[in-house]
């Protein structure tokens, strides 16, 4: 009849309580009594401020996992606004940064100056990652919090360290600069004197397309990992809407482009192997990916295609075979346009 036992399971009966207490011995020494004795009211309070402790933790444990359980037996919504965001911006202001460089007047820009392409670069790291977050919000489950912060700021300075690099190197193409040949065997960087002058070139090259890709695109293939482990649910299998796939070609493009321009083939397939290792250890598990997850899956899945296509295609390129030499030959998209298409 007590208020415990009417919370039906959530609480611990008062009377209970009382009976265990009686049966403790009293922690305070040589007192020789009972928690029941008059001598040590103390001791009984202490005995049901315990047990109520404890109900709390229980009853705050089963809200836990029902909300667990509710959370993945519930259909997820497709993020179309997030996803098309995305896809838009990654177009404009990524891919369509080089192209706006040469399409405007070089009077428009003078080469001591930011160019649009920088302005683009500029939008690029401020978007992108307060995109990425708001992703994380809307993960189905808890993501590590440290994890995804420490990817944020680490992409953050990644894209500004290939910001700077990448704004004097397209100054150098509008100089004569190939980007088909090294720096070293570049006709307008060769004869520079001293030639302590070209070892800074390369220094340049290095920030620009070593560690600026590093810093830039591994905590970004981490934090889309992370969100990916989250969208497994044990309602009935999702089929993606019109939506998703309207926007499937155009992701995959993108990183299709992300993936040869940036030199970053073993980062992605690493990221899109361990991708599918996850689905097949949650459905063991009788988890099903939801709609967001399998558009991430099948955007990497059609990248992986695409870049078979250009290498098959390029593959007896003489010229592109010595800049990328090696087992991996992913040559990079500006490269072969200053090669076989600028020229022309």
């Amino acid at each position: 009849s007590c208020s415990a036992c009417r919370m039906g399971g959530g609480g611990i009966c008062l009377s209970r309580v009382r009976q265990i207490c009686d049966d403790v011995p009293c922690p305070f020494p040589g007192s020789g009594v009972r928690s029941s004795e008059p001598d040590c009211n103390g001791c009984a309070q202490d005995c049901f401020d315990d047990f109520s402790v404890e109900s709390a933790f229980l009853s705050l444990d089963i809200s836990i996992g029902r909300e667990k359980a509710a959370a993945s037996s519930t259909p997820s919504q497709f993020h179309v606004d997030l996803w098309f965001y995305f896809t838009v911006q990654n177009w404009i202001l990524d891919f369509g940064r080089p192209i706006v460089m040469i399409i405007l007047p070089l009077e428009w820009f003078p080469l001591n100056k930011p160019s649009a392409g920088d302005y683009f670069h500029m939008a690029y790291n401020v978007i992108t990652p307060f995109l990425l977050l708001k992703l994380m919000e809307r993960s189905p489950t808890t993501l590590p919090r440290s994890a995804v912060y420490l990817s944020i700021i680490t992409f953050v300075m990644g894209a500004s360290i290939h910001l700077v690099g990448d704004s004097i190197n397209h100054r150098l193409i509008l100089s004569g600069y190939q980007n088909h040949l090294s720096v070293r065997e570049n006709p307008i960087i060769k004869d520079l004197k001293p030639a302590s002058l070209i070892d800074s070139f390369e220094l340049l090259y290095y920030y620009d397309e070593h560690l600026g890709h590093c810093m830039w695109y591994i905590p970004f293939f981490l934090i889309l990992f992370l969100y990916f482990t989250g969208c497994f649910t044990q309602a009935k299998e999702e089929k993606m809407p019109q939506s998703g796939w309207l926007l499937l070609g155009p992701s995959a493009v993108y990183y299709w482009y992300l993936v040869t321009e940036g030199q970053i083939f073993v980062l992605y397939v690493f990221t899109f192997f361990a991708m599918a290792a996850t689905v097949m250890r949650q459905k063991r598990m009788g988890f099903v990916l939801d709609s967001n997850g399998r558009f991430l899956l099948y955007s990497f899945a059609i990248t992986l295609v695409l870049v078979v296509v250009w290498v098959v295609y390029l593959w007896n390129d003489a010229v592109l075979r010595k800049k990328y030499p090696g087992i991996i030959y992913v040559p990079e998209p500006w490269s072969y346009y200053t090669l076989h298409i600028k020229g022309s």
